[in-house]
């Protein structure tokens, strides 16, 4: 029998045991139930309450690590970094959701063209420089 392998794997697929991750993340598995009870690394439960971590989850635990071992950072410290670089990814993603939606409000309705047009009656498409401004450019 020949499996295939999905084309995309899924970072937030849990699909590690909590020793797995432990080894992945180069941690003892009491400190993922710690970071756990924390809510600093929180995993996916299966139905029989067991933990399962994703690849994301486990680069967290090595963030984490990180911060509080090599930078000294308790672990409230790391738990207010957590919540506000989730703060800043989910502002990032409304930013660019709004950019897009006030790009499409303001942007004319294609095969449609904008023209300027001078006291003098000279027309040129919109957002070029005027003719005769142009000539006075360096």
């Amino acid at each position: 029998m020949t499996g295939r392998l999905p084309q995309v794997i899924d970072d937030e697929a849990p699909v590690f045991l909590i020793s797995t991750a432990a080894r992945l993340a180069g941690m003892h598995p009491q400190t993922l139930r710690t970071y756990d009870r924390l809510g600093l690394v929180v995993p996916k439960r299966t139905k029989g309450r067991g933990r399962r971590y994703s690849a994301k989850d486990i680069t967290r635990l090595r963030l984490v690590q990180y911060l509080s071992q090599d930078e000294g950072i308790n672990l409230n410290g790391v738990r207010r970094i957590l919540e506000l670089r989730a703060e800043a990814d989910r502002l990032r993603r409304d930013l660019e959701r709004l950019s897009v939606e006030l790009r499409r409000v303001h942007s004319p309705p294609r095969g449609t063209r904008v023209y300027a047009a001078t006291v003098t009656g000279d027309i040129w498409p919109r957002g070029q420089v005027q003719p005769r401004l142009r000539e006075l450019l360096p």
